[in-house]
């Protein structure tokens, strides 16, 4: 579909690809998700009116609130609206027409929209999720938890907040493959606008930290469902999940912080009329921090038993990780000194967004040694320090909205009524939280607390309420732009420097009449063909192209599919959330100690039956689909000129499933240390059963080369018998592998038996269903022959299937002598 109907009409907002549709919707539903969480934390701030609470709330609504509105902020908020703006600026400002891969734009956002409407109909299914947004272990499993047992709500919040993660992987992957290959010419890495810079390092961490958290919540979810006992027992438990989390947790700190600090140092240079001081040397301490955020993890676990040794390098750590943020500051700082600086509404929240940082920062520090650690950890330092960081991000976002308003809308706003809502704001913001700090010996997350704080607790209650009405003057200001406020110059700001003030407002649907260049050493735009006498083209190469090719070559910015995958993905994990009552019932009558939890409901196996059916559907479709996405025929793409937009899309793809399944081994070793490597009792395997299918997966990766080898002669009839191969080989390894797992059956061995037996079905059962999704794959690769004659002009797919198979068997490789030899 290259031509989009009108926006305004819904169909449009379903089947739109391109990359300034996707960034307004990400915008809309986060906005009206901040809205969500502001309302739950209103709730419980007033029930905190007094000591022991006004009876608003009880406690597991209280707790509830106060869960949910973390999970909110925190993942559907902040990181989304700064992927709102990237979605929308970042193709502007390196000069191309869209992402690199449109249709998986869309695809990203649907998942997020509707892991969103999960998570909010979990409030409806019982119970939602009331152990914290760190879903620390063991309160994340029913057993431990009598307020969740077994709550299909609590569960969906789980599949939702993993189903976001889908989301994120797949932007990252996006977002890095377009950054990486589609800058314009003359466009070096250094020269890059450094809200680019900051999206780049923000996926970049996005990629590896999101594996890490979906590792951890594809555990979560067995033990959930399937009774599986990851964070179940004694043996451990605890410290796996603070380590599989906060690896994610803290580079999420920088994840949602690092697209604020990219639009304030855009803002700073902008309105101040000067090139930022030390931009080199800025780009080097947010690599420096991306680097490094990776490497504290650990201080959020020094009240663990973790010994003191380790405790104090990861103090240093911690301390030495604000270093370059110091340097960003004091550049910040000396940019506004040597400038002449302009209040506008955009500088405004982001001068304020640095102010709460500062201060932020400074509170962080003192968490960042192990003495006051034990001092401040769990009481309200933490929720003040956590928030003057976290929404000081929110406040550089909200600048980027009123900075790029403009160019998103064409309409300009109101400056007074922007002004007026950014006093309000930081009165309320400053009102809400600075008082946390002096009552910071209140526990977090209770409402009981020493009545000396009464009054300091109603003040943050008022402050919260200021707040909230800041959020009203600002969607005032907002929809009163829209409906009458002036039309909007190309470039309303004097000295912004970056190509997407050099558009109309709005931009085109394809963002450029030419192509963008900075080959001269300044942006400006080519003509790259001229039409000849016979109507064919010219390019600039010299190569004659006819009309009608050049026409193919238009690209598409629809397609319904990614939000049929969406909902089909909504679907199976509504009803998977209300399985567990069915795994109780099975393995109560396998004798397991399981209690009861009455007639399991049919409508959640219902829903995920309704729900495979319409993902295998829709999945089929957007396969079949033809949309096309030209690649850029002149673009910088150092360091990676010699590898294809896919098959580089691809390869990031694997690297963010190499941490998944290193996380998963990961916890498997971890455990068995704890427990002593001889002593960890392990599942008996046929160490010949688990040779054979070494030896079957090998040769199915012969099979793939092979079909690579007869695509590259053409061979249509070699081809489809090498993957016909491939599929049988794949067929009788999940095949064998049934049959190992039925003889465990029939000796008394479960999932939900021991640890033991947990980690090994849970592992090799992670592997399999990489195997089972390679099958699919290939069974469609088949069928495309076979209709088509697929893959014999172009064979590149069939290479980028190979990449996928040659790493799941790599990872059986890993895997056959950890639990058949050791």
């Amino acid at each position: 579909m290259s031509e989009l109907p009108p926006r305004t009409t819904i169909k449009r907002w379903l089947v739109t690809t391109n990359h300034k549709d996707i960034g307004i919707l990400y915008l809309i539903t986060s906005l009206f998700l901040i809205v969500v969480g502001g309302v739950l934390a209103i709730l419980f701030r007033i029930q905190m009116w007094e000591s022991g609470g006004i009876g608003l709330l009880d406690p597991t609504q209280f707790n509830q609130a106060v869960s949910v509105h973390g999970l909110v902020m925190i993942f559907w908020v902040i990181s989304p609206l700064g992927i709102a703006f990237a979605n929308y600026v970042v193709p502007l400002q390196i000069g191309t027409q869209d992402l690199a891969f449109p249709r998986l734009n869309a695809l990203s956002y649907w998942f997020y929209s509707f892991s969103a409407l999960l998570l909010l109909l979990s409030f409806f299914q019982d119970a939602t999720w009331s152990s914290g947004w760190y879903m620390y272990a063991p309160l994340n499993v029913p057993i431990y938890n009598p307020a969740q047992e077994m709550t299909a709500g609590g569960t969906a919040a789980v599949l939702a907040l993993t189903l976001f993660v889908m989301s994120v992987t797949l932007g990252s992957v996006n977002f890095l493959t377009t950054i990486h290959r589609c800058r314009a010419e003359g466009m070096g890495l250094w020269n890059m606008p450094l809200f680019t810079w900051a999206t780049l390092l923000t996926v970049w961490m996005m990629l590896f930290a999101f594996a890490s958290l979906l590792a951890a919540l594809l555990l979560l979810i067995s033990d959930r469902i399937f009774l599986t006992q990851y964070f179940a027992t004694n043996q451990g438990s605890g410290l796996l999940w603070a380590h599989l989390f906060w690896f994610f947790g803290h580079p999420e700190v920088y994840i949602v912080f690092f697209p604020a600090l990219g639009i304030m140092l855009e803002t700073f240079q902008t309105f101040t009329g000067r090139r930022l001081v030390g931009r080199k040397w800025i780009i080097i301490a947010m690599v420096l921090v991306a680097v490094q955020s990776f490497l504290v993890w650990m201080h959020h676990m020094f009240l663990t038993t973790i010994n003191l040794e380790i405790k104090t390098l990861y103090m240093a750590t911690s301390i030495g990780i604000s270093l370059p943020f110091d340097l960003i500051v004091f550049s910040l700082i000396y940019t506004m000194i040597k400038g002449r600086v302009r209040f506008t509404t955009p500088f405004l929240f982001n001068l304020g967004a640095l102010v709460l940082f500062i201060l932020g920062g400074i509170t962080g520090v003192f968490l960042g040694a192990v003495v006051l650690d034990y001092q401040f950890r769990g009481t309200y330092w933490v929720v003040a320090h956590f928030h003057y960081v976290m929404v000081a991000g929110i406040t550089a976002l909200i600048g980027g909205i009123f900075y790029w308003w403009p160019k998103i809308t064409g309409k300009m706003y109101d400056e007074t009524l922007g002004k007026l809502s950014f006093v309000v704001y930081f009165i309320g913001f400053n009102v809400l939280y600075f008082p946390m700090f002096l009552v910071w010996e209140t526990p977090r997350r209770v409402f009981e607390f020493n009545t000396a704080f009464t009054a300091y607790h109603r003040v943050a209650t008022v402050g919260a309420l200021i707040l909230g009405a800041s959020y009203l003057i600002i969607f005032y200001t907002l929809g009163k732009s829209l409906l009458t406020g002036p039309d909007a110059p190309g470039n309303p700001w004097t000295f912004s420097r970056t190509a997407e003030w050099a558009t109309t407002s709005p931009p085109p649907l394809e963002n450029w009449p030419n192509r963008p260049s900075y080959s001269s050493g300044s942006l400006e735009f080519v003509d790259d063909t001229t039409t000849t006498s016979d109507g064919g083209t010219v390019s600039d190469g010299g190569a004659v192209e006819q009309a009608d090719s050049l026409e193919s070559e238009h690209a598409d910015h629809g397609s319904i599919w990614p939000f049929g995958i969406g909902a089909g993905m909504f679907v199976t994990f509504l009803g998977v959330s209300g399985l567990t009552p069915w795994v109780v019932d099975f393995a109560t009558a396998r004798g397991a100690d399981i209690s009861e939890t009455g007639s399991p409901e049919l409508v959640y196996p219902i829903l995920v039956l309704v729900g495979v059916v319409l993902l295998g559907y829709t999945l089929f479709e957007y396969g079949r689909e033809h949309f096309n996405a030209p690649e850029m025929a002149i673009a910088e793409r150092w360091p990676v000129e010699g590898i294809g937009t896919t098959k580089l899309g691809v390869w990031f793809f694997i690297a963010s499933d190499v941490l998944v399944f290193g996380a998963v081994i990961g916890a498997y070793i971890f455990l068995r240390l704890h427990a002593g490597w001889n002593e960890f009792e392990t599942v008996p395997p046929s160490a010949t059963i688990g040779l054979l299918n070494t030896y079957i997966l090998l040769t199915s990766s012969f099979t793939v080369v092979l079909a690579l080898e007869m695509a590259g002669r053409k061979n249509e009839r070699g081809l489809l018998v090498s993957l016909g191969a491939t599929v049988l080989l794949g067929l009788t390894f999940l095949s064998i592998k049934g049959y190992e797992w039925g003889q465990e059956f029939a000796h008394g061995i479960y999932w939900f038996s021991e640890l033991q037996y947990s980690i090994y079905f849970v592992t090799t059962g992670l592997h399999a269903f990489h195997v089972i999704l390679g099958l699919l794959i290939a069974g469609f690769m088949i069928y495309r022959i076979v209709t088509l004659g697929a893959y014999l002009e172009d064979h590149r797919p069939v290479e980028y299937f190979g990449i996928y198979w040659h790493f799941v068997d790599i990872v059986w490789v890993i895997l056959f002598p950890l639990f058949y030899l050791m």
